[in-house]
């Protein structure tokens, strides 16, 4: 007995050093960012749609060919293409997977009004910028780390200051990381409610439930040209994408398996960057809220569509949003947000602009509310005569094999 016990502690030691000297670390997270206080654990996933690898070099030139992204690293910026929370309950209940369209338009902290998707690309140029003036700064690979760390830092506070809720953890994956997770895990399921084709993103799938390798699997996350939903639906597709993969790892017993998590931890560890206090095998121990079947998927409510700065944007009530974040986290106790005076998540939209006719209608009209709050946002929807919500956003899935089918 004692021989067991011993080795169990040894393999769990070693793959501990293996996952914490695996993964890039960040500060980016600070404490500033309210945290969690009642043994649930919110995670943000933020999926960088740039051309380069975490040390800011670009990818190689047969990688991008694989991935369908183009020939030019500077295609994608920095923007965060992929926003979800992942709500982990104390408990062992069911986890909650909440999805932050990226084009959601918001007061981003210290940056002003900006599509949600560009904190992190904004602010990583404003300091950079910063940097290089200042004499001795850094250059280099030192500055793209520092413009990388106020990147992630501006991203976590903004989703913090929209949904007023605490984040625990963060772990960033970049544009390569969906292919070398499905390649890890032998490629991912997933259904179609129809047949796709885009040249764009490289989307070639019948209907029905099938499996994608790395580059069918990338593309599948990317498509939004052709699709009812255009962004709303390719948020779908990211859903899907997790849950499959958290299928794969339920049915493969990747979690309960020190060889196979191992062998996981090193395919994709190049791809991830997650904050310093993060015990990702903490995560085993969870296994029962991650469970296939088990993850409730939200997409966070738009109000509709208008034009801002020239883009096609979705306006947002942060006092909806908030509301419904306390209805998808309803096992976490209250107040553990506001501990810190920050994150109220108050939107006053001030900017003027058209709706856009691109998404329903063309009815259009000039938002001239300089008011503030909550309130005063909901009046300048109201007033601007958005264009609709399409019907997209609401849950129109079937199910073959068991497996929601997506657009």
């Amino acid at each position: 007995m004692s021989m067991s016990v011993l080795l169990i502690s040894v393999t769990g030691a070693w793959l501990r050093a293996a996952v914490d000297g695996g993964f890039q670390r960040s500060a980016a997270l600070g404490g500033t960012i309210p945290k969690s206080h009642d043994g649930s654990v919110n995670i943000l996933l933020m999926g960088l749609d740039s051309r380069k690898d975490n040390q800011g070099h670009d990818l190689p030139a047969a990688m991008l060919d694989k991935l369908h992204a183009g020939s030019s690293s500077d295609i994608g910026g920095y923007n965060t293409n992929t926003l979800i929370l992942l709500h982990v309950p104390a408990d062992g209940s069911p986890a909650t997977a909440v999805s932050i369209p990226r084009d959601d338009w918001v007061d981003i902290p210290n940056l002003g009004w900006h599509k949600i998707k560009e904190a992190y690309g904004r602010a990583k140029a404003a300091q950079e910028t910063a940097l290089v003036k200042t004499p001795g700064g850094p250059t280099g690979d030192a500055l793209e780390a520092a413009g990388r760390e106020a990147g992630r830092a501006s991203a976590i506070a903004a989703v913090q200051s929209l949904l007023n809720v605490p984040i625990d953890h963060f772990a960033e994956v970049n544009l390569a990381g969906f292919y070398d997770v499905a390649v890890a895990l032998g490629g991912v399921t997933v259904c179609l409610n129809k047949a796709v084709q885009d040249d764009y993103s490289g989307a070639d799938f019948p209907a029905g439930v099938q499996t994608l390798d790395g580059s069918k699997a990338l593309a599948f996350v990317r498509q939004r040209h052709g699709l009812p939903g255009g962004d709303l639906d390719r948020t779908r597709r990211q859903q899907a994408f997790l849950s499959a993969v958290q299928r794969k790892l339920s049915d493969d017993g990747v979690l309960s398996d020190v060889g196979k998590l191992s062998d996981l931890i090193d395919a994709v560890k190049r791809d991830v960057v997650v904050d310093n206090s993060f015990d990702v095998l903490s995560l085993v121990s969870k296994a029962g809220s991650l469970k296939a079947g088990r993850i409730q998927f939200h997409t966070l409510p738009i109000e509709g569509f208008a034009t801002r700065d020239g883009q096609d944007v979705n306006m947002v009530d942060p006092v909806k949003i908030q509301a419904a974040m306390k209805t998808y986290f309803s096992d976490a106790k209250s107040g553990t947000a506001s501990d810190s005076g920050s994150g109220s998540g108050t939107s006053a939209d001030t900017g003027t602009g058209t709706t856009s006719g691109s998404s329903a209608g063309t009815d259009s009209g000039t938002d001239t509310s300089s008011g503030t709050g909550a309130d005063s946002q909901q009046d300048s929807v109201v007033r601007a005569g958005l264009a609709a919500v399409p019907k997209q956003q609401q849950s129109d899935t079937t199910t073959k094999d068991g497996i929601a089918c997506v657009n």
